[in-house]
């Protein structure tokens, strides 16, 4: 699932018009670039969940034949924030969710270079487990987020505070996640995700790892300048051989 519903408010006035997943690094929309990316990682059956100017994302990407995918939309009339967006789409997501079925997701306006396919391992040991597991792809923390999110443990759970083993680090919108997490909130119901991440942390049910890659949550117009000079300028410089 890729999480389409913003609005995008840090991002105006370039979002009044057009929906932050659309906005284009390297001439790419950043939602592009994430659809690519699991593409390769041959996760095709990707739901995206939209609200506002939601019909211009539909235009932009189609079913996904395009890109060797199949696209189906969850359209929210108001964003339901992410566990209510999540709820909203299950039906899309899974026909028997239940059953503890495994999904990852990922916000559609950041920018990285994590591979997808490191998760799938993870994602069949956590399927079926007998009781419902998450696990967040955890990053250095941004100028912007200097205090992070969570901590990460030497033995890969999270933790909600840091001690000497265990580094506090930012969430990077990636992770996998189990059906059943959701199966209890009402369609339709607007309902933020950090009670979850709480939850499963202080029951021992969150794991994480750390990504050190490039990762980018572009969050305002001189972010995505700057981001997008930064790729143009190495797509030179691989096309000059340097």
């Amino acid at each position: 699932m890729i999480f389409a519903a913003g609005r995008g408010d840090r991002m105006r006035p370039l979002t009044d018009a057009c929906p932050k997943p659309l906005l284009a690094i390297g001439g790419k929309p950043l939602i592009v670039w994430k659809i690519e990316a699991l593409v390769r990682a041959g996760l095709r059956d990707i739901v995206i969940n939209h609200a506002w100017l939601g019909e211009q994302i539909e235009a932009a990407l189609g079913d996904g034949s395009r890109f060797g995918a199949r696209i189906a939309y969850s359209a929210e009339g108001s964003a339901l924030e992410t566990a209510g967006g999540i709820a909203k789409a299950l039906p899309l997501l899974s026909q028997a969710p239940e059953r503890g079925e495994i999904f990852l997701a990922v916000s559609g306006d950041i920018f990285c270079e994590y591979d997808f396919r490191t998760l799938l391992p993870r994602a069949s040991e956590m399927a079926g487990a007998p009781s419902p597991r998450m696990h967040l792809v955890m990053v250095p923390n941004p100028p912007f987020h200097p205090a992070g999110d969570f901590a990460l443990r030497p033995d890969g759970l999270l933790a909600l505070d840091a001690a000497p083993d265990a580094e506090r680090l930012t969430f990077g919108n990636i992770g996998l996640y189990d059906t059943r997490l959701f199966t209890d909130i009402a369609p339709g119901t607007k309902v933020a995700m950090t009670p979850s991440y709480r939850a499963a942390i202080a029951a021992g049910t969150a794991t994480g790892e750390r990504f050190d890659g490039r990762w980018e949550n572009v969050g305002t117009p001189a972010q995505l300048a700057a981001l997008n000079d930064a790729v143009a300028a190495r797509t030179t410089a691989i096309a000059s051989g340097a």
